[in-house]
């Protein structure tokens, strides 16, 4: 079966500097409103263009609103083949709140 890590928001940002895909799954004006930095939008429509050109390895990281609903996404991109996914505990709320600096997009 398919599996997935949860991790915290420090190895997520760790992650990310090593190369690491964060896929933010929060609707579109969530989204535009205030991101991750290296945050991609993920939804429905774009999932397999997003998707497709990845290698299998590499590591993807699902976030969510509050890490509940990323780890179906983190599941589901897992029972597609990639080996290396992790839903982000605490999701966008946690991120906000330990890096501030670090966010894109609104007000």
């Amino acid at each position: 079966m398919a599996d997935y890590q949860c991790i915290d928001c420090e190895q997520a940002k760790s992650l990310l500097i090593e190369g690491a895909v964060l896929l933010d799954i929060r609707d579109q004006n969530s989204f535009m409103q205030a991101h991750p930095n290296q945050a991609i939008n993920l939804n429905n429509d774009n999932l397999q263009q997003l998707l497709s050109p990845l290698e299998k390895q590499q590591t993807i990281l699902v976030l969510c609103y509050h890490g509940i609903s990323s780890k179906n996404a983190a599941q589901f991109i897992s029972s597609q083949g990639f080996s290396n996914v992790a839903s982000v505990n605490g999701g966008f709320e946690a991120w906000q709140a330990h890096f501030p600096e670090e966010l894109s997009g609104g007000i």
